[in-house]
């Protein structure tokens, strides 16, 4: 038997349980589906979140779980596999084999971080190979830090992570040499320029000593900076009709909504890094925020037009 709900959230993570968190306290029905995969899951706490600076990611996910729950949604450990339109809304089909139905779906689904085919690399992913300054440059402050480049961000980020440490290294592996303009720059501000190729990550005593390149040298480090390549969830985006678009400089894909999480599809509602990336947990949690907000209001004025139709249904012709 189908289970009946106003709407479907699709993706547990902080997008996901914020859009349930609105729709909750206004009294929808809520089905949040959680597969229990969060992209920060490797990392020791989540920063730039006012009040929650430093909290295991997945102890913040407990705590929004449990605020969730306290208004009536419901969350449940699985994976939408399958999404069908009908006339009065979307039927999913579970992992588990169970169906339920939604009048809207808000997508929360996330994205995959593709890393470089660097040998210990995806192992140390969180820890000491990281990626973004505002997560993580405060914990690795000071340390010998390599960036390892992968795009034309590399120089960026090696400035960024500069206003962190002195000791700061591009290392160009597969990336053409700077500008002459981004190579004054770097050389005024000390960050030294590495060219070769890295072969492999350079572990002792459970922590990142060096990057060894393909020539045999040794760039010691003490952390390194390095750009993922974050994908689209693929999670019910051809059976909805969505499709995700190319980021600039090949640095990604997401799936287009505008300022209010609105898609190209009817009904059909996203939200979180499926979006936008980059987005830290604070700005995912706000776009999550916004569209049940918007999810909400969507219904309302759809029960108002319904309302309207049967009282007219009711009234005696004249």
């Amino acid at each position: 038997m189908t289970q009946n709900f106003d709407v479907v959230v699709v993706g547990g993570g902080a997008a996901g349980l914020s859009a349930a968190l609105m729709l909750g306290r206004s009294r929808r029905s809520v089905l949040v589906l959680d597969a229990g995969e969060p992209r920060n899951a490797p990392a020791a706490g989540v920063h730039g979140l006012l009040g929650h600076e430093g909290t295991p990611p997945r102890e913040l996910l407990r705590a929004g779980r449990a605020e969730v729950e306290a208004y009536g949604a419901v969350v449940h450990p699985a994976r939408a596999r399958a999404a069908v339109r009908d006339d009065a809304g979307f039927t999913l089909t579970l992992d588990d084999d169970t169906a339920v139905h939604a009048r809207r779906i808000v997508l929360a689904t996330g994205v995959v971080d593709q890393l470089p085919a660097v040998d210990g690399l995806a192992d140390r992913w969180g820890r000491d190979v990281l990626h973004c300054p505002y997560c993580h440059g405060w914990e690795v402050r000071d340390r010998k830090i390599v960036v390892l480049a992968t795009s034309p961000m590399a120089v960026h980020q090696a400035l960024l992570f500069h206003q962190l440490s002195a000791d700061v290294t591009l290392l160009l592996h597969q990336q053409p040499a700077p500008s002459d303009e981004q190579a004054e720059e770097l050389a005024a501000i000390d960050v030294r320029v590495v060219a070769g190729e890295v072969a492999r990550v350079v572990v002792e005593d459970d922590a990142v000593t060096g990057l060894a390149l393909a020539s045999g040298e040794i760039v010691a480090a003490e952390a390194v900076v390095v750009g993922s390549r974050p994908v689209a969830r693929p999670d019910l985006l051809a059976d909805l009709g969505l499709q995700t678009h190319d980021l600039p400089n090949n640095m990604g894909t997401a799936v287009a909504a505008d300022a209010m999480g609105v898609t190209a599809v009817p009904g059909v509602w996203a939200a979180g890094n499926l979006t936008d990336p980059y987005a830290q947990v604070g700005a995912s949690a706000a776009a999550g925020a916004k569209a049940g907000a918007m999810v909400n209001a969507d219904l309302a004025a759809e029960e108002a037009r319904e309302a309207v139709r049967r009282r007219r249904a009711l009234q005696p012709a004249s």
